[in-house]
């Protein structure tokens, strides 16, 4: 990833209180986490002082705008992921093909490596786990909203079980886009053949 280039210099980070914030540094920063966590580094071994050097900022800027390292990091992921989806609310079928999609981007999965970096002090961190599930909890409530929608519609079954029919679309597509868990699953159509195969079992 290129990263954003950043003209205000460390010195000039002592602003006069309501001065509104950089929002170059702000992109800076969060660029160059995924800049370090993209290039191997585990979310352990990223440290504030490696973020604001390659950000070209001082430390007090990054402590201005988050508390603490693992705040930064949150922060991160919640910009990665983008702006929450909006299913256009015709079909069900189409609506969860735009999401797994939506996904399924160059974006995403590059973006998925940078998550990947991130899964262990998830897994180690309760409180990091909390805050990232906040973090992917709104994402999830677009394609209950679909599901639950399709079983009013009675396009999908009444008994569907919504959260274990989320899990079986999520899963596969982030772990295709993490680890290319199966390099025999074809990234064609990928998103219309897990919806296809999963509404076989879930349409009415």
């Amino acid at each position: 990833m290129t990263t954003v280039s950043v003209d205000e210099p460390a010195g000039q980070d002592r602003k006069a209180p309501g001065r509104p914030r950089n929002a170059q540094a702000d992109q800076a920063i969060i660029q160059a986490v995924f800049d370090l966590l993209s290039s191997g580094q585990s979310a352990d071994a990223v440290s504030i002082e490696a973020v604001a050097a390659r950000a070209g900022v001082g430390k007090a800027t990054i402590y201005r705008r988050w508390p603490n390292k693992e705040a930064l990091l949150v922060d991160a992921v919640a910009t990665m992921k983008g702006p929450l989806p909006e299913p256009v609310g015709e079909s069900v079928r189409d609506d969860l093909i735009m999401l797994i999609s939506a996904m399924r981007n160059k974006r995403m999965e590059h973006y998925g490596k940078v998550t990947m970096c991130l899964l262990p002090e998830i897994a180690k961190s309760p409180e990091m786990r909390r805050i990232y599930q906040g973090v992917i909890e709104p994402r999830r409530d677009v394609m209950r909203g679909v599901l639950r929608r399709g079983i009013t519609s009675g396009e999908l079954r009444a008994d569907l079980d919504v959260e274990l029919t989320l899990l079986m679309l999520s899963g596969p597509t982030a772990m295709q886009n993490m680890m290319h868990w199966n390099p025999q699953v074809p990234d064609d159509n990928f998103a219309e053949r897990l919806v296809d195969a999963i509404l076989r079992g879930a349409g009415a």
